[in-house]
């Protein structure tokens, strides 16, 4: 792609740009991007930046979809966006092939950028959306095609991003953020945190909101840097599986000063601190967020040596609500309240208000000003450290960080009929259990077994069951496992089976790798 040499309109200037942009002309070849590969300057970044900018401006163009793995690009195209005033829509591939469709249908993208390795992959993961013209390369590995999408739904004035989450149901909610409500976190976790041009080594995908603003942001207004190595050299597959050994030899390779990770890591960072693995030396920051986290196990990694420090947060208040941190640090809890966002506990509900999102895609009763009702219940102590007890409804938080709502699995479970009963389990556990019941004594256990693969077809890999139980009897209202109207009580069924459940995540299966 040349040069542009002017804008159609006024460049839009961001804290986070104007950085860059210094930097760019005070250390124009310090690193701030690096995947093994290819090694980004300062000046090169700023750069590509302003010539993507002007081509998406000179074309028109308003949303803008990205479906892309971790890359020097990804991050290429998102401050682009910034510059050039338009709405990114990150395309997360952990979604299902109807779940990005959704996404695209949904938020209206007049064109995606695809990175290479999916781009021949695009046609077939994108059913019902159609390539609307050819792909335009942009940079080395990326191209740029115009979709012929509907309107999509209405968007909030100034939003300049609209985050999915993991699917708490099947069709996930767009979340409506602007660059300053972004931009206010990443400040937030830079005062916080306190290091000085921190390495960041990126693990989870950049279209998850946390590694995003924390793990992409956050550096480079400290004056840090960004590593980051394709998935496959960090042994990561999908959304659920990885390969310890590629994961550990990576991250002792590139002796990072922080990290994010989702709970399930901690559990094999802590397999191999017990078996004689030392996290690297320049290691001083591990944030760990996404799902709620035993205290005994941040206890023992700790005591191993890796510098964990737990978080909380959510897409519609931009990520991260509190963090514990070196100078800050309150054990079970979910650290100290940011100073962007204003805390409080309304009948036992977490209740979050100062840093707001703009509102949900199409759902303008939704973009009125007020506390985020989050469904989380807590408690404030009074040195504002906020402990995070449980969820208020029943979606599942797997220990990989993703929203999955049992209903949605229970229903595809049911679709075949093969099955009168179906209750998933798994709430911050790596994977989906489901307790069954045959709509036939004389259904075999491969029968059974078959229909759960299929109904797992259908689910995006996150989501799917990976075991499950026969139930001797069904769940009824006199045995007090559901209510009157038919309903689980998923509490008591977790209670009631745990001795069984327990066997479904013995050590051995609870591997990381489903």
């Amino acid at each position: 792609m040349g040069p542009c040499l002017h804008y159609p309109e006024p460049r839009r200037v961001n804290v986070l740009t104007a950085a860059l942009a210094h930097r760019a002309a005070q250390q124009a070849q310090s690193t701030v991007l690096d995947d093994g590969r290819e090694t980004v300057s300062a000046a090169a970044l700023w750069h590509d930046v302003e010539q993507l900018a002007g081509a998406l401006r000179a074309q028109g163009i308003r949303r803008l979809a990205l479906l892309a793995d971790n890359a020097p690009n990804w991050v290429r195209v998102d401050l682009a966006a910034q510059v050039a005033g338009v709405c990114l829509v990150p395309v997360p591939t952990f979604f299902s092939a109807s779940q990005r469709a959704h996404v695209l249908e949904a938020s209206g993208a007049e064109a995606i950028v695809v990175s290479a390795g999916l781009r021949d992959a695009l046609r077939d993961a994108l059913p019902g959306v159609a390539i609307a013209g050819r792909h335009e390369a942009l940079f080395t590995g990326l191209t740029m095609a115009p979709l012929a999408t509907s309107a999509g739904g209405a968007i909030p004035p100034g939003t300049a991003k609209i985050t999915f989450t993991s699917g708490s149901t099947g069709s996930p909610k767009g979340v409506c953020l602007s660059t300053q409500q972004c931009l206010r976190v990443a400040q937030s976790l830079q005062a916080a945190v306190g290091l000085s041009a921190p390495r960041h080594l990126s693990i989870l995908p950049l279209s998850t909101l946390l590694e995003n603003i924390a793990g992409v942001y956050m550096p480079l207004l400290a004056g840090g840097s960004v590593i980051l190595p394709a998935p496959t050299e960090l042994g990561l597959a999908g959304s659920s599986g990885v390969d310890a050994q590629r994961l550990l030899s990576a991250i002792s390779r590139w002796n990072p000063h922080t990290l994010i990770v989702i709970p399930q890591l901690l559990t094999l960072f802590d397999r191999a601190l017990r078996a004689g693995w030392q996290p690297p030396p320049a290691l001083a920051f591990v944030a760990v967020g996404g799902a709620r986290v035993a205290p005994e196990l941040l206890h023992r990694v700790r005591e191993g040596g890796l510098p964990v420090y737990e978080g909380y947060g959510l897409s519609e208040c931009a990520s991260v609500v509190s963090l514990n941190t070196p100078a800050a640090d309150h054990a079970g809890s979910s650290g100290r309240v940011l100073p962007h966002v204003k805390v409080s506990v309304r009948d036992g509900e977490i209740m979050v208000d100062g840093n707001r999102f703009l509102g949900y895609l199409g759902d303008p009763a939704s973009w009125e000003s007020g506390p985020v009702a989050t469904g989380d219940l807590g408690q404030l102590d009074a040195r504002g450290f906020l402990t995070v007890s449980g969820r208020r409804k029943h979606l599942l938080i797997s220990s990989y960080g993703r929203n999955i709502s049992p209903e949605w699995v229970e229903s595809e479970l049911l679709a075949d009929g093969c099955l009168l009963q179906a209750v998933v389990l798994g709430d911050a556990r790596p994977y989906c259990v489901a307790l069954v019941y045959p709509a036939r004594q004389d259904i075999s256990n491969a029968q059974i077994n078959a229909s759960i693969e299929a109904a797992n077809a259908a689910l995006p890999d996150y989501a799917r069951v990976q075991d499950w139980i026969r139930l001797a009897s069904p769940l009824s209202a006199d045995n007090g496992l559901l209510t009157e109207n038919g309903r689980p009580r998923r509490a008591r069924i977790a209670e009631h089976f745990a001795a069984r459940l327990a066997q479904c995540y013995l050590p051995e299966k609870e591997c990381l790798a489903p």
